[in-house]
């Protein structure tokens, strides 16, 4: 019995005394460095008559804008958990973001592509 706890404090011991290595850089992923981008976050569901009359402009707009704007739908039906989190009080609910996340244009109800684009030329961020 002395002869194992002699071991085990040496074990202790000498794993005290070991420096300790350093944590290693991960790299990071292409995505993650890719410049942040503006957002307009679409907050709807997929069987609201608004919603549906928005999910086209979504689409251009994903599409047309690409590497320039990150276009975002949440079904709130189907996350309810987003409700909550983004204090969602009517839908369709469009949630504008500068490159930085954060949150500078609110708007509910339909919103025209024209007015989409606006809302961010508004804001000084330039998409063309």
């Amino acid at each position: 019995m002395i002869v194992v706890l002699v071991v085990v404090v040496g074990v202790v011991l000498a794993n005290k005394e070991k420096p300790k290595a350093e944590t290693a850089v991960k790299p990071v992923a292409a995505k993650e460095q890719q410049k942040s981008l503006p957002k307009m976050m679409e907050l709807g569901a997929e069987k609201c008559v608004p919603c549906k009359m928005m999910m086209p402009i979504v689409e251009e707009l994903q599409k047309e804008y690409k590497n320039k704007l990150e276009v975002v739908f949440i079904d709130v039906l189907k996350n309810s958990a987003a409700i909550d989190k983004y204090d969602i009080k009517s839908i369709p609910t469009q949630i504008f973001f500068d490159k930085s996340g954060k949150e500078f244009f609110r708007h509910t109800g339909f919103f025209s592509k024209k007015d989409v684009l606006k809302t961010f030329a508004e804001h000084g961020i330039k998409l063309d």
